[in-house]
Order: C-alpha cells, then structure tokens, then sequence
C-alpha cells in the first residue's frame, strides 16, 4: 500500500535543492582547495563500515548517534557513520603507514541517529582535516590555524575561539586514584556544571582534601586569558601532567595571538568535550549568531592503535551545511555562464554545443515540445544561427 504522503522526508532529514546544492559543492570545493594548499590530501571513506571500527577510539560517545545494521553477507555488526575521524585514522595506520606526518583531509554526509537540539538535522555534511605522526603542540597549532583559515575564506566575522585541555582532568582524577566509576561519575558532574552535586561529591569521596579543592575549583576555571594564571595558584599542587598541559595551553593561546592579533580566546579548563575519545587539547569555534560551537576539534593520540599502529593524532570537523547557512551575507558564488540551445537537427548545432562544453562552458538544449523559455532555465545567453554559424548571444542584447 502506498504511503498516504510519500513525498514526506523521515524527522530530521532533508534533501538539497539545486541552488543549495549548487553553493554546497562551490563552498565544499574552496575549503578542501584551501586544504590542499597546506598538504592535506583528500582521502572517501565507506559510507557503512563495521560497527567495531566506527566507534574505535570515541569510548562508545557515538554508539548511541549510530544507526546499525546486520551484514546479510557476512553476518557481522555494521554502522552508517556518524563521525569520519575514525575511519580517516584507520586510513593513515592501515593503509597510508608512512613514518612521517601524514596530513587528510575528508567531507562526505554522515548520518545520526538523533538530531541535534538546535539544528535538527540528523544528516550533516562533515568536512575535516586530520594531522597524523606528530605529538607536538606546533601541529595542535597548525590545525587550529587552519579551521580559522576555512571559516575566514567563507568570510565569517567575530569569530570566537574556546581552548581546554581533557589531559587535565584525567590527570587530577590519576592523582587522585579513583577507580573508573568514580570518574565516570565526577565527569558527568563536571560536564552539567551542576556544582552543588560536585560538593556533595567530594564529600564523599576519600580523596586528599587538596585534590578535593582542585576538583570544586575546576568549573570556575572560565574566562579569558588570566584564568591560566588562576589555574596556576589553585592547581600548584597537581601533578606534572597537570603542569604541562597548563603550560602547552599557554603556548598554544600565545602562537595564536601572534597570528591573529584580534581573534577573541577563551579557556574552559572544566570542558571535557569528547573525554573517552581526546587525550590533551580541545578547541571550539563559535559566532554570535549561532548558539554552539560551528567547527570543533582537539587532540586524539593512538586512536590508530586497534589498527595495529598506533599514531599521535589532531583534527578538527564542522558541518558544511552549518557553514554554507552562515557564510550567505557573506559568501557569493560567482555567476555561472548558462546557454540556452535550440532543438534544431544540425550538425553544425551539434558540433558547436560539444566545443562550447569542452571549454567548461554549461549548455542546456531545448527539447521538442517542451514547456519553458531560456529565461525559465535561468540561462544568461542562448545560441542564435548567424548566416552558416552558431553564435552565442547575451540575453540582455536579444530583449
């Protein structure tokens, strides 16, 4: 039986009409150009893939966002992907194996299976760009210019950049000794910033009483860039760990400044965006307009490990439909040259269209009967016979 309206889309998926489609792939194809110039390298992972390989490395964050499925081949677990990072880390140990930094680059839809409370969409268009074999700060730096580079090529202002560091939480909760529940527990306190369950807590934990007033510290540890200097008075006793991540979070911010004089940092030293799946340091971009981050990324070293090599890693990803909504004042597409042909039985006709096409020029030819003028087609110019040739003609001349 037909369903009643089966032009309808299934909640949170949606389909993009010419013009959309047209600046989608126009943007698409100027950031990974941008991507290009720097040496990343484009690299299409599979739309479906095994489950285990999918949530490699995330700590299963998005097993719950992937929809699955069962090979009827095979018989294993398979899932559409809901993140391409792990797919393009399997690509840089399994497949690329170089012993030098490997630099990818990615853009492809993905799907989930929940959408997000304020875009709604369950399938975005994720556009990324992975650095592979290098531990320093200097390649967190590298990734963080170049996710500011693609949103100042599609001419997005006021752009605001938050830093954290996941490294530190997880060395406080080593220093502290707690057992994995206990971590799961206080990580999911510390992410809702619910600070009177905080205290209640580290009441109940038997921890150092100093370790105690770290952790009630934590979520206060927001702002500009004096909150590295307060880290440092309430943090004094932490471990090294705690102390180097302080200390690259510094150097990073200060590269950054050198750079872009007036690009806007702050710190979130209690954010833990992506804790089972980052290991140092996490980034956000955000815009006034838009309430939460529009591109993301961080610090995921040895993801490649259950692909038999392990690999210091750092990316960063955003949504190419979020970025093309935001870059419209912005961002104008350059007008396309449309030719509108007629239906006539000509060689001549025939040979001009093909030559017209091989010069990279677009040529639409009238059907017989159709409905609908050059102007219907948006053509801009149409091909006119002049005495023995096919001359192209302006619109604008013939009106």
């Amino acid at each position: 039986m037909q369903q009643k309206d089966s032009w309808l889309l299934p909640e949170g998926i949606d389909e993009v009409l010419p013009e959309e489609a047209k600046r989608l792939e126009s943007l698409r194809s100027k950031i990974l150009k941008t991507f290009a110039c720097w040496g990343y390298e484009l690299v299409i992972p599979p739309f479906i893939d095994y489950l285990d390989s999918l949530l490699t490395g995330s700590g299963h964050d998005l097993e719950l966002q992937t929809f699955k499925l069962t090979d009827q081949i095979s018989g294993e677990m398979l899932g559409v992907r809901a993140d391409m990072t792990p797919q393009v880390a399997r690509i840089d140990a399994h497949n690329i194996n170089a012993d030098w930094p490997t630099r990818l680059c990615y853009a492809g839809t993905v799907l989930h299976t929940k959408g997000d409370p304020l875009e709604k969409t369950r399938c975005p268009m994720q556009i990324g760009a992975e650095l592979y074999g290098h531990a320093g700060k200097e390649s967190d730096v590298e990734v963080i210019c170049l996710m500011l580079e693609m949103l100042a090529i599609i001419g997005l202002q006021n752009v605001h950049l938050d830093l954290g560091h996941v490294g530190i939480y997880r060395a406080l909760s080593k220093q502290a000794g707690l057992d994995k529940a206990q971590e799961a527990e206080l990580f999911d306190v510390l992410q809702r910033k619910a600070r009177p369950e905080l205290a209640e807590l580290m009441a109940r934990y038997s921890i150092d009483n100093e370790l105690k007033a770290m952790f009630l510290k934590l979520p206060e540890l927001n702002g500009g860039k004096d909150v590295l200097a307060k880290a440092k008075v309430v943090l004094l006793t932490a471990n090294s760990e705690v102390k180097k991540a302080l200390a690259d979070l510094e150097a990073i911010a200060e590269k950054l400044t050198g750079g872009f004089p007036s690009l806007p940092i702050s710190f979130d030293l209690a954010e833990l965006r992506g804790y089972h799946y980052h290991t140092g340091v996490v980034f956000a971009a955000f815009v006034p307009s838009v309430g939460r981050e529009i591109a993301r990324g961080g610090r995921y070293d040895n993801i490649g490990a259950i692909f038999g090599r392990a690999r210091p890693a750092t990316g960063f990803s955003a949504d190419l439909k979020v970025l093309s909504a935001l870059g419209k004042t912005a961002y104008t597409q350059e007008l396309t040259t449309l030719i509108f042909a007629p239906y006539v039985d000509d060689a001549a006709l025939t040979q001009k269209i093909r030559d017209l096409r091989a010069q990279g020029l677009a040529v639409v030819q009238q059907l017989p009967g159709q409905a609908g003028t050059a102007q219907d087609f948006k053509c801009t110019s149409v091909l006119e016979q002049d005495y023995q040739n096919w001359v192209v003609k302006p619109l604008a001349s013939l009106e």
